[in-house]
C-alpha cells in the first residue's frame, strides 16, 4: 500500500511518519518494588538464583511454572541499555532472553499486567530490575585450588546462597576489616587489583535483605559498599566473571569469605 493510502487510512498528515513498532521491553513502577522489567503487555519478568552461569537450569517442571521469555528483535524501553541484553540457547534447543547476564521469565501465577507474585518465591526468584546494587546467587563455592567449599569453609558439597552484583558477580568480606572499617586497601590503590573494592552508590536490593544493612563508606576518595558494616569486595580473579568463587580459598578458606543473610555484623 502506498504511503499516501495508508496516511488516508490513519489520518495522518504528510509530515508524519509511519508508526513504529512498540517496546517489547519495558520498565513499570510496582508501588512496593520500583521499577521492573516487562514485556509489552506489561507482564513481570524475573531472575533465577540458580541460574548462576547464565545458562538456564529451569527446565522440565520448572519451565511449566516459569515460562522463558524470548524476543527475536529486542526493542528496549528508554531507561534500559540494548547493550544489557543477550540471547542464550535454552538446553532444549529453545531462545531465551537475557539481562545481564540473567536469563528472564514469567510467572504463571501472575494473573494481570503489573502483578509481581514471583518476588522472593522459594527465596531464589526475583522480579528483575535495572537498578540493582545486589543480587543473589545459589551455588557451589569453588575455589581457586579447585576445591569445593561449604558455608562454613571446610570442604564438602553445598549449594550456597551468596551476594554478587548486578551481573552475578561474587562479592567478599575480609575478615580483618571492621565494622565500616577497610583495613586492606592501600592508600595508592596498589593493592585493589588483586581485591577491587565494590564500588557503587546504594541502590536497590531484592525484597528479602534489609536496607538498614548497607551502607556506603569512603575509601581514600572512592565509595564502597558495605553490608552488616562489612566492606565488600570483588575477587580479581574471578575475572569479573558470573558464579565464580576463586576467592574462598585464598589464601586459606575463611579469610576472604563470601557475602550470604547469615553473615553477622562486622566487629567494631
Amino acid at each position: 500500500m502506498a504511503l499516501a493510502a495508508i496516511c488516508l487510512t490513519m489520518a495522518c498528515s504528510k509530515d508524519q511518519a509511519p508508526q513504529q513498532p512498540g517496546d517489547n521491553v519495558q520498565l513499570m513502577a510496582n508501588a512496593t518494588l520500583g521499577q521492573v522489567l516487562t514485556d509489552s503487555s506489561g507482564r513481570t519478568l524475573y531472575f533465577y538464583t540458580k541460574d548462576t552461569t547464565g545458562i538456564s537450569v529451569c527446565t522440565g517442571g520448572c519451565k511449566d511454572i516459569w515460562p522463558p521469555f524470548y524476543v527475536s528483535s529486542l526493542r528496549a524501553a528508554a531507561g534500559l541499555d540494548a547493550a544489557d541484553f543477550g540471547t542464550i540457547t535454552r538446553p532444549d534447543g529453545a531462545k531465551q532472553t537475557t539481562y545481564k547476564g540473567w536469563p528472564l521469565y514469567y510467572y504463571k501465577n501472575d494473573a494481570a499486567p503489573g502483578d509481581a507474585k514471583g518476588e522472593n518465591v522459594g527465596t531464589v526468584w526475583y522480579v528483575s530490575k535495572p537498578d540493582y546494587c545486589i543480587m543473589l546467587m545459589n551455588g557451589p563455592l569453588i575455589g581457586l585450588n579447585g576445591k569445593q567449599y561449604t558455608s562454613t569453609y571446610v570442604e564438602g558439597v553445598e549449594i550456597v546462597q551468596y551476594f554478587t552484583d548486578a551481573w552475578g558477580r561474587t562479592l567478599y568480606s575480609f575478615k580483618n576489616d571492621k565494622f565500616k572499617k577497610n583495613n586492606y586497601t592501600k592508600q595508592d590503590f596498589s593493592n585493589n587489583a588483586t581485591w577491587p573494592i565494590y564500588e557503587t552508590d546504594l541502590k536497590k536490593i531484592p525484597s528479602v535483605l534489609n536496607v538498614a544493612d548497607f551502607a556506603v563508606i569512603d575509601v581514600y576518595g572512592k565509595k564502597q559498599l558495605t553490608y552488616k558494616g562489612w566492606p565488600l569486595y570483588y575477587f580479581g580473579a574471578d575475572a569479573m566473571q558470573r558464579g565464580k568463587t576463586k576467592g574462598v580459598s585464598v589464601p586459606t578458606p575463611g579469610v576472604w569469605p563470601v557475602i550470604t543473610l547469615q553473615t553477622a555484623v562486622a566487629p567494631q
